[in-house]
């Protein structure tokens, strides 16, 4: 990976990566390297193609507690996700104790999976986006950057054998008090060991999905 921003490209305005000192970048870039490389304790499926193929969303978890080296993979897929400009417009909030997880449980509709062994509340935060765009659109930047986040974290979580369920429905306003913060909630991340696998279910053929744009002169 390079570690230094390429002088000689030529970046559309406003569009600029985000510059960092040799020592921030040394540090953060080594600090990933050390978890993402780290010897598992046990076999993780590095099959990309064969995690998305059979990640299942779960309601039944059991109460075995995740593991710390699984739970650092898991930030550190999150940190590696794609943002726009490099400037990272989003935060993750890690919930660890029973009494904020039962409160969630309230706020997102009664949905008893919230409380789970691991919650990772996705957060927009726009003021991290400097880019030159209206308002608008850095806040479009800070809700894609927070869901692609999420969205590796949990294929992470399956990976490392866990399953996990998204959580859509909640009260903002009632989560951010939860949690302590200002910031808008995009999503809950709730993961741990499933009671049971569940099997591959049937979906949309390809060719109803896809939408070809073929627009001849």
């Amino acid at each position: 990976m390079d570690k230094k921003i390429d002088t000689k490209r030529s970046w559309p305005k406003g569009y600029e990566p985000k510059e960092e000192t040799e020592d921030d970048l040394s540090t953060r870039l080594g600090l990933l390297e050390t978890i993402l490389k780290a010897k598992p304790e046990k076999k993780a499926s590095t099959d990309i193609f064969k995690v998305m193929a059979t990640r299942r969303s779960t309601r039944k978890f059991s109460k075995n507690p995740v593991e710390k080296w699984k739970i650092d993979k898991i930030l550190a897929a999150a940190d590696t996700a794609p943002t726009a400009g490099n400037f990272q417009g989003f935060e993750i909030f890690y919930v660890n104790d029973k009494e904020t997880k039962e409160e969630l449980v309230k706020a997102s509709n009664n949905q008893p999976y919230v409380n789970t062994p691991l919650v990772l509340i996705f957060c927009m935060n726009p003021s991290r986006v400097k880019l030159d765009f209206s308002p608008k659109v850095i806040m479009k930047f800070s809700i894609q950057d927070a869901t692609l986040a999420a969205a590796y974290s949990q294929l992470a979580a399956s990976a490392l054998g866990l399953s996990s369920i998204w959580i859509g429905m909640f009260d903002e306003e009632k989560v951010k008090k939860i949690i302590g913060t200002e910031l808008r909630p995009t999503s809950i991340l709730c993961i741990g060991y499933p009671i049971k696998k569940r099997p591959a279910k049937l979906r949309r053929q390809l060719k109803e999905l896809i939408h070809v744009v073929n627009k001849k002169d």
